[in-house]
């Protein structure tokens, strides 16, 4: 009973002293520096209520709700659905309606891929998009897919010197449109490609070359390691050195984790979608 009444006490004090605060506040200028401090503690003091409230409670609340609206939870879904596709030669691309994500994967033998060479961890994901926002039908999103992926097969073709298109497949799923951004940023997420810009290391690949005025950019890391493309060899200095990519990669491979197979992708994704 003691409890109870210094419990209903506190309380009580509490909502005085708020009633107090709120009267000083009324009508007084305040600094924008100490409103943002009071702010601030207001916040914190929201939130430890908020968790009070919960404790008290005799019903749990959940630790997450899942949303199948929500368009991470949409994309991490398209992204899965692309990854059960079946792998084709990059060589070899077939004309095709659509737009939407890809993967390509590598399984050759050049040193500084090793880590990842014949693994189901991708050295490049993307996204294709449709010709027309709305488009309603593969037609109307137009050729987008099979056009990037041969952009990016010209492009491996002409690095001869340390890479070769018969070391390449792909993956890739036409997407109803508008869905491609989410599934992209999820397969990101989850492999963290060496040759996506995101990853911040052997960034170049996407580029389709300087104009003459700013020909003297900094040569890409891609370009550094795998030199070949005409436009690229024009430029006068390295983004990074050979030995800074390689450090790089090695630093990489340590931190992330490399799927050997789709049984290890499937877990992982299975360990995202699983609340505590």
């Amino acid at each position: 009973m003691n409890s109870r009444i210094a419990n209903v006490d506190n309380i009580t004090a509490l909502q005085e002293s708020i009633s107090r605060l709120s009267a000083e506040a009324t009508g007084t200028l305040v600094s924008s520096h100490k409103r943002k401090k009071i702010e601030s503690q207001i916040k914190v003091a929201i939130d430890e209520l908020t968790a009070l409230l919960a404790t008290l409670d005799p019903i749990a609340q959940p630790t997450a709700v899942f949303d199948p609206s929500n368009p991470e939870v949409v994309g991490r879904f398209v992204a899965l659905a692309m990854v059960a596709q079946e792998r084709h030669p990059l060589s070899d691309i077939p004309k095709f309606y659509g737009s939407g994500v890809y993967a390509i994967y590598y399984k050759g033998p050049f040193p500084a891929y090793q880590p990842i060479s014949g693994t189901e961890t991708p050295i490049y994901v993307g996204q294709a998009s449709p010709a027309l926002n709305n488009a309603r039908t593969p037609s109307e999103q137009g050729a987008k897919l099979c056009g990037r992926l041969t952009d990016h097969r010209k492009n491996i073709g002409k690095a001869a010197s340390t890479l070769s298109l018969t070391d390449f497949e792909f993956r890739s799923l036409v997407v109803q449109s508008g869905w491609e951004t989410a599934a992209e940023d999820y397969l990101i997420h989850l492999f963290s490609p060496i040759w996506n810009s995101e990853t911040s290391i052997l960034y170049g690949l996407g580029k389709h070359g300087d104009s003459a005025i700013t020909r003297a950019n900094r040569r890409s890391p891609w370009d550094t390691l795998h030199p070949g493309r005409a436009w690229a060899a024009a430029s006068t200095t390295d983004a990074k050195s050979i030995s800074q990519i390689n450090n790089e990669l090695a630093q990489h491979f340590a931190k992330r984790p490399v799927y050997a197979d789709l049984d290890a992708v499937l877990t992982s994704f299975i360990e995202e979608l699983r609340q505590a």
